[in-house]
């Protein structure tokens, strides 16, 4: 088994350095992440810190802890943690997630974290082979989710990209006018689109497709309501204007479904493949006329929902506003054919999703035991990496 652990301070072994007050960081295209208390703000081309690090907020309501891979800079509303012994950055960083930065305030006006306080915080450190293995298993964890997040992004740009080609530019109508073949498209798809345009009142749209209005494609409805009290836990989303609000064991609406904020929070959009609850605070697709789920996802994304808003003193949007919308209304069939493409996508989605919930729920788990010591890792290489 590995070596005792040593009982010490923060105070005793690493300091916390104040960041540098720099411009333009916003704009910048360097390659050197800027990091303030919330996190990466943007770029530089002169790193503050030469390798890899931890950075800590140091003011705000909110103060996070934070890791760069790579040389970082750090602006003045936050700390960089510069260690005093051999100390592995990213394994510091992990410990620090178990504590309450946002509990050690100094008492200033702005709620702002005290050095003395840090300095105080106890901390047991392992040899540095051990801190090495606890990262090795962590960041594993890290890396999968990070790689599950950032496929689901590109799935989603794909889906989105799809909807914009065939829906908002025509993109394979314009390739059939110049007389060639849409690209990555089979025939019968190719077939729905026509080969020239016609002037409208929405401009210039293929020949022969509709215009009407946004209830010719779907029906907005009001969410229910369920005050706390009466929520219980069970298999159902509870979706809010602000997004996903908990779970509830009865759902109210079929999915897929598409919801959007109607009082709150506007302009925000989501799509559920599974049975749901949609909040009050919501307006929910209650019927999908020539739209479908996906369809409807993608068209209510570009809505500009801030101009619908009611104008009282919390932003409200009139679904009777956004039903009037002009809109072309594209052959059924073409919507059907992008439909199972892009639901097809948002199901991988789906999965993702659930499989980076099920390693989050065991990282989490596993970092305070692994942090504190009451897991041990096998000193041997091949059963870590087994375990691993």
């Amino acid at each position: 088994m590995s070596s005792e652990w040593s009982e010490t301070t923060w105070g005793e072994i690493a300091t916390l350095e104040y960041g540098k007050a720099i411009r333009d960081y916003q704009n910048a295209s360097g390659g050197v992440p800027v990091y303030g208390t919330n996190g990466p703000i943007g770029w530089h081309h002169t790193p503050l810190c030469n390798s890899d690090g931890v950075v800590i907020g140091r003011k705000g309501a909110y103060r996070g802890v934070h890791y760069s891979p790579k040389p970082f800079f750090v602006i003045d509303t936050a700390f960089y943690l510069k260690p005093q012994i051999e100390l592995s950055a990213r394994w510091a960083y992990y410990c620090l997630l178990t504590y309450d930065i946002n509990g050690m305030d100094s008492g200033s006006a702005i709620p702002s974290t005290s050095r003395d306080e840090f300095y105080k915080l106890p901390v047991k450190v392992p040899a540095l082979a051990e801190q090495n293995r606890i990262v090795e298993v962590l960041s594993l964890l890290d890396d999968r989710i990070t790689l599950l997040r950032e496929t689901n992004a590109t799935l989603e740009a794909i889906a989105q990209a799809l909807f914009k080609s065939w829906f908002v530019d025509f993109d394979p109508g314009r390739a059939k006018a110049e007389g060639r073949q849409p690209e990555g498209m089979d025939a019968t798809t190719a077939a729905l689109f026509p080969d020239s345009f016609e002037e409208s009142e929405l401009g210039l749209v293929p020949k022969g497709w509709e215009i009407g209005q946004l209830q010719d494609l779907l029906v907005l409805q009001r969410g229910f309501d369920l005050p706390a009290a009466e929520r219980t836990e069970g298999g159902y989303p509870l979706i809010a204007a602000s997004g996903p609000s908990g779970t509830h064991h009865i759902a109210m609406a079929k999915g897929p479904g598409v919801v959007t904020g109607r009082s709150g929070v506007l302009g925000k959009v989501f799509l559920t493949l599974e049975d749901y609850w949609p909040l009050n605070t919501t307006l929910w697709v209650k019927e999908f006329k020539r739209a479908t789920p996906c369809y409807a996802f993608e068209l209510l994304r570009l809505l500009d929902f801030a101009s619908f808003n009611a104008g009282s003193a919390v932003p409200t949007l009139n679904r009777n506003h956004v039903h009037s919308l002009r809109y072309v209304l594209p052959p059924i069939e073409l919507v059907k054919a992008y439909e199972g493409t892009a639901l097809s996508i948002h199901q991988r989605v789906l999965e993702n999703n659930r499989q980076a919930q099920t390693l989050t729920q065991l990282r989490d788990t596993l970092l305070p035991r692994l942090i504190s010591g009451q897991l041990r890792l096998p000193d041997d290489d091949a059963l870590l990496e087994s375990a691993c």
